[in-house]
């Protein structure tokens, strides 16, 4: 599949909807940045330990006629993150989608996992995603149009491996959130909806032995890779069909029935 957006200066049309992508330097994040401004996002690119590599990324989606800024927040302290929340709101007036790329997973045999492991993957994949989700729909509550909130959880806290035990608790909690916030946010207007994507083998490591990586892909209904593309196109439906929400949709190739 291409990448969902080539820019070419001048040609994406403004729509007046503003984004904002958490984690939006990271390969994951940067295609959705880009799938989001070829849809007509204004978009701000948050970013904590690639804040460099967000405002190169913003400077070329400006340079290509898309308005954008670079923002950071530890994700793991609360008021940073409701301030840079603030902030893009400020900057462009309004806050349309926010996506969740964010996330941090760690190896670890289990023997070796602490309880600060634990927290620091609760705080980053979970409590950052709450407070950047309740912050964000805030403002989309406020607006008359709404706004669409889109999670990034994980296909396997179905079916965890090993040597991950601190990071699939805190994305296993992310379809409960998801849900949770659908409920929430729709009793204070029904126009803000919050959905949630499960990735499969879309960023498969490039060093990965090719044993593993075929095992991988045969576990695949598919068979074959996904790309970071298929979820920013999962992303911009979710996003676009105003009748879903509170939904957690897989984008694994079926490797979660195969």
């Amino acid at each position: 599949m291409p990448e969902p957006l080539e820019f070419i200066p001048g040609s994406v049309a403004q729509s007046g909807r503003v984004a904002l992508v958490t984690g939006g330097a990271g390969k994951m994040g940067a295609t959705v940045v880009r799938a989001l401004a070829s849809r007509g996002y204004a978009v701000a690119i948050h970013a904590h330990g690639s804040l460099l590599q967000a405002r190169e990324q913003a400077a070329q989606l400006d340079a290509a006629g898309v308005p954008s800024l670079a923002v950071t927040a530890n994700l793991r302290d609360e008021g940073p993150v409701r301030a840079m929340v603030q902030r893009v709101a400020d900057h462009f007036g309004r806050i349309d989608a926010l996506v969740t790329c964010a996330a941090i997973w760690q190896a670890g045999q289990l023997e070796e996992v602490t309880a600060e492991d634990l927290r620091a993957h609760f705080d980053i994949n979970c409590v950052g995603t709450f407070v950047a989700a309740q912050e964000a729909g805030a403002f989309m509550v406020r607006q008359p149009d709404g706004g669409g909130i889109v999670t990034l959880g994980d296909w396997a806290v179905s079916r965890p491996y090993s040597d991950y035990a601190a990071y699939f608790p805190s994305k296993g909690a992310i379809p409960a959130l998801t849900r949770s916030l659908a409920v929430e946010f729709a009793a204070r207007n029904p126009r803000v909806r919050v959905n949630c994507v499960l990735p499969g083998p879309v960023t498969l490591p490039p060093d990965m032995e090719p044993e593993a990586r075929a095992a991988v892909l045969a576990g695949t209904l598919v068979n074959r890779e996904g790309t970071p593309a298929h979820v920013a196109h999962a992303v911009l439906f979710l996003l676009e069909n105003d009748f879903v929400t509170g939904v957690c949709l897989p984008v694994d190739g079926g490797r979660t029935i195969a």
